[in-house]
């Protein structure tokens, strides 16, 4: 049986520890000035490096050579896991005062000390207080916050990094060139990404991914490890960001779930990419809305049903995203009528001054209200895009919204007498559909034409909106819209169909 790579590559001295030099240089200057402490410990994520360094610690204060394979009677391990009772830590307490056999010092490693009892724990602080002078104690733990403070307080401690991205990947270039192993630099940095800072976990991934006998690329690691592609990520952003429908954004993670993504690992790559974007400045998304993101697919591997709750997730970004926010109505002053002045008599008595009239209002025009008589048309009306402009122009004086809805639509006029508007949208097709809306776009066609004309509406989900089309002026005091504002309000144009920001 072959060996494991990450047991085969395991350090076997202080100089060969990858990525810990602020840990190895400390120890071996104070091997080589003699100074050692009666406990060490050692704190960090797992696979970093903890044990490995223990094992060469206790054999280098012994001056001893150490090999993986064999063990030495002065050097002593135990799993708290599973040795986490007070019998345990009473028998060693007992032993320890017992004089090495062989070696200068009896070092004691204990692995996952933090899984010690309460109990457990006061009777190793018994001997932490009063050692020994043959006894060193290297205590090993990945979650040091459940370590009482009297056991830290006892010890010298030092603290474990993760190991960087960069030199994770060339530890495992090296292994792979030593081991013949044919693997890509992007499967590399694949590799490392997952391993997250460990290199256990990233050497056990090498060799797994080595036993399927050919060569190794990032297509071969992500299904391995169940990655959907950069693209896929990238793409269900976009969609998240832009004017998607909720059935396009559930279509795109059904496609994700048939192809056997798990939840877990399509919210971990949502994550990883929105992280990326916010780092780079590059997102779409406040930040105040892309931290409460992240923040809630970090929830998704412990829901009670992951695929519904990343789907709700991803949906309540989606609306609140493309929820217009309510605009204000600018409501123009009418004009004052001057009365008229006093004008006097040739001779008195003078005569009565005109009353004065009330000034006149003027009408205006209310949005979506019922359509105006048109004159009766004369025979079939003929469009083209100058006309459509035209009756868009007109549209837009009296019904904004129903104005913003049909300007996204792509019209045909090859037909005589017909007119053709494709939406992108079913809601707009749905609305322009509606017999109020469609008389409404009729008379507009005939108040400019004198004709008569049938309008068909149809839905094409493939269409790509084309390029938005001038807002036709309609008045000279219409206000502006800030440059500023063109990116929002083209999203929600998009998403709703348009309307008209009316500053207040």
């Amino acid at each position: 049986m072959g060996q494991a790579l990450y047991r085969k590559y395991r350090s076997k001295s202080l100089k060969e520890i990858v990525g810990q030099e602020h840990i190895t240089d400390t120890l071996a200057n104070a091997l080589k000035s003699g100074r050692i402490s009666h406990a060490y410990l050692f704190t960090g994520p797992r696979g970093v490096g903890k044990t490995s360094i223990a094992r060469i610690l206790a054999h280098e204060i012994n001056q001893l050579p150490y090999d993986d394979d064999q063990t030495h009677i002065d050097i002593i391990e135990i799993d708290a896991a599973s040795n986490r009772r007070i019998d345990e830590i009473r028998d060693l307490r007992d032993k320890v005062y017992i004089a090495p056999a062989q070696a200068k010092y009896k070092v004691y490693i204990i692995d996952e000390v933090h899984m010690l009892t309460r109990e457990a724990f006061n009777a190793l602080l018994k001997t932490l207080e009063e050692p020994p002078a043959h006894a060193v104690f290297i205590l090993a733990t990945t979650e040091a916050h459940k370590l009482p403070e009297t056991i830290i307080s006892r010890t010298q401690r030092f603290i474990f990094r993760p190991i960087d991205r960069s030199k994770a990947i060339a530890h495992l270039r090296s292994i792979a060139d030593k081991e013949k192993i044919a693997v890509d630099d992007a499967a590399l940095d694949l590799i490392a990404q997952h391993g997250d800072g460990s290199f256990r976990d990233s050497i056990s991934l090498l060799d797994q991914l080595a036993g399927q006998g050919s060569d190794i690329t990032a297509d071969t690691v992500r299904a391995s490890l169940g990655i959907p592609s950069d693209d896929a990520i990238t793409s269900l952003l976009a969609q998240l960001y832009s004017a998607a429908s909720a059935n396009m954004i559930v279509q795109a993670l059904s496609a994700l779930y048939d192809q056997g993504y798990q939840p877990a690992a399509i919210a971990k790559s949502l994550a990883r990419e929105l992280r990326s974007q916010l780092v780079s400045n590059v997102s779409s998304l406040e930040p105040a809305k892309a931290l409460e993101l992240l923040a809630k697919l970090l929830d998704v591997p412990a829901a009670h049903d992951p695929e519904r709750y990343l789907e709700v997730v991803l949906l309540s970004l989606a609306t609140v995203q493309h929820t217009p926010a309510p605009q204000p109505t600018l409501t123009l002053p009418t004009p004052k009528q001057e009365p008229a002045p006093e004008v006097a008599a040739p001779e008195p008595p003078k005569a009565a001054a005109p009353k004065k009239q009330p000034p006149t209002k003027t009408a205006k025009p209310k949005e979506d209200s019922e359509p105006v008589a048109t004159p009766p048309s004369t025979g079939t009306a003929v469009l083209d895009e100058a006309i459509w402009n035209q009756v868009l122009g007109s549209l837009k004086k009296q019904y904004n919204t129903l104005y913003g809805i049909i300007r996204m639509a792509q019209p045909d006029f090859s037909e005589q007498g017909k007119l053709i508007l494709t939406f992108a949208f079913a809601f707009h097709q749905k609305r322009v559909n509606e017999a109020k809306n469609q008389q409404i776009l009729v008379q507009a066609i005939a108040a400019i034409t004198g004709g008569a004309v049938e309008i068909e509406c149809r839905h094409d989900p493939d269409l790509k909106l084309a390029k938005q089309r001038p807002a036709p002026a309609v008045a000279a005091a219409q206000p502006t819209v800030a440059a500023a504002d063109a990116a929002p309000l083209a999203t929600i144009s998009n998403i709703f169909g348009g309307g008209e920001l009316i500053q207040s």
